[in-house]
């Protein structure tokens, strides 16, 4: 098979199947080594210093001369920071009749005019202290009432390792209360209650409560509750009472796509998640945005070097908020003595990927071809529709966690190498870049990307599936990562500054 090539005046093609010395790639190109799947390979010469293109993007300096026919890796390919200034955005092209004929799902109408995709109670801890009794009351929540209440999804605890021990006022405090703040006020929680130990930073009644649910956002602390024992008692009596009132008026119905806000993730990512499940998720994005419906870019650290392909696209404000926000993730970077190329995992490396520069290039295929329409803060609640983008760091729990506070009632995780990961009480599908992932872990994979490789599978029509899975699952169906039970460990709020 031939190595695919990414982009005319491209140097570099993905071997897609495993090469041995010797093999003929293309006319008067022979491996130079032996080169594994989804690996890089020179298509021709390339001298010591000359910066290596890849989607017609810079990805690496090249630290040697390196042949035609030559593996291309952390070897002999090269990080610079310089690098980012030198991408370069890029028409973008919305192929073909992109508004799809379907544009509404089954959704739970809530007070504040949001739309569910589940219908969970949270059992949501202000500090660390009470996380014990939080995941106490829900296992015993879920004993008692899930099959008298069978309306009711379940019951999710939503625990944390942080709320006392910091500074009562400045970010850190202030990116914690906003999220724990979206996840009560998160249209997937049709009831919540929250629950603090009393004595810390972290106070719940900071967190205020609308009257429009006052019979369905709740709290109460162990302290003032007399113990363990009496909180874990009061709390089943007031979630019996709020299930009550859940069953009697919480009902899926049709409604608009405008609703659906999707968090955009990738973790696990390898030579080819940039070449098929990240663009089929792209192509996703536009049917939804086409459709009235929002999608939530992220993951900060892993867009640098292709920042210019979403400025390009981007008002002047937003062009200049993005661009104040890389500044800012380097000079973090660098006073913690790390460099942005690190993101790079050992596992990203093992599936063919480099530097930060190539990771970034295929992360940010996932925001398809529509414009970027706002900025926001780490958990920061999302009301612009359309494309917008969210400053997280890329490790997949703590982005995840600042989406779906930021209202995210759905989200879709590409994977190459196989992620295991769940987002409750938003759920996550997971698209797998390649056949030979999809069936290694089809109990974890709900869609097989790497038909676009092995099936020659359009990416319009491949992009079109995601969009119904996506409408699919909102209106009801389980996820593979839901039928897993993942989601109660993955709330990982941002966490940064001083611990006193």
């Amino acid at each position: 098979m031939k190595p695919h090539i990414l982009e005319v005046g491209d140097q570099l093609g993905i071997v897609l199947q495993d090469v041995s010395e010797g093999s003929l790639l293309l006319d008067g190109v022979t491996a130079v080594q032996d080169i594994s799947r989804n690996h890089k390979v020179a298509l021709k010469d390339i001298p010591a210093g000359s910066v290596v293109r890849k989607f017609g993007q810079p990805i690496g300096v090249a630290q040697c001369d390196i042949d035609a026919g030559s593996w291309v890796h952390v070897h002999n390919l090269g990080f610079s920071t310089d690098l980012g200034a030198l991408g370069q955005g890029t028409e973008s092209e919305l192929s073909g009749d992109v508004i799809p004929e379907r544009r509404t799902f089954m959704g739970f109408r809530r007070a504040n005019g949001k739309v569910g995709t589940r219908n969970y109670v949270g059992i949501i801890a202000s500090v660390n202290c009470s996380a014990t009794v939080c995941r106490a009351i829900a296992s015993r929540a879920e004993r008692a009432f899930a099959d008298r209440f069978p309306d009711i999804d379940g019951f999710v605890p939503i625990t944390h390792d942080s709320g006392c021990g910091i500074a009562m006022s400045g970010e850190p405090f202030e990116i914690l209360q906003r999220t724990i703040n979206g996840y009560i006020q998160h249209p997937n929680f049709a009831g919540v209650v929250l629950v603090g130990l009393g004595c810390e930073v972290n106070q719940i009644k900071n967190y205020a409560m609308s009257e429009a649910v006052k019979d369905k956002r709740l709290s109460l602390n162990i302290q003032d509750a007399g113990g363990t024992s009496e909180t874990i008692k009061s709390a089943l009596g007031l979630i019996e009472e709020m299930c009550i009132n859940i069953s009697a008026s919480e009902q899926r119905e049709e409604v608009s796509v405008e609703h659906l806000v999707l968090g955009l993730q990738c973790g696990g990512s390898d030579g080819l998640s940039g070449i098929t499940a990240n663009p089929a998720l792209g192509r996703a994005t536009d049917y939804l945005v086409a459709a009235g419906g929002t999608a939530i870019l992220s993951e900060t650290p892993e867009i640098f070097g292709a920042e210019s392909l979403l400025i390009s696209r981007s008002s002047s404000d937003v062009a200049d908020q993005l661009r104040a926000c890389l500044d800012w993730w380097l000079k973090h970077s660098e006073q913690n003595q790390v460099s942005l190329d690190n993101n790079p995992s050992p596992g990203n490396k093992a599936g063919g990927l480099t530097t930060i520069l190539e990771k970034s290039l295929g992360a940010v295929s996932k925001a398809g071809a529509t414009p970027l329409r706002a900025f926001y803060k780490y958990a920061e609640t999302v009301k612009q529709a359309g494309l917008v983008f969210m400053d997280t760091p890329g490790y997949d729990p703590v982005s995840a966690t600042g989406q779906v506070a930021g209202g995210a009632n759905v989200v879709a995780f590409t994977t190459g190498r196989g992620s295991c990961f769940g987002s409750r009480p938003a759920p996550c599908i997971k698209l797998a870049s390649s056949t030979d992932l999809y069936r290694r872990m089809q109990d974890d994979m709900d869609i097989d990307c790497g038909q676009i490789i092995s099936a020659a599978t359009p990416m319009d029509e491949m992009g079109l599936q995601i969009y119904h899975r996506l409408l699919d699952v909102a209106s009801g169906e389980k996820s593979k990562s839901e039928e897993l039970g993942y989601g109660d460990n993955e709330f990982v709020p941002w966490r940064f500054g001083a611990v006193l």
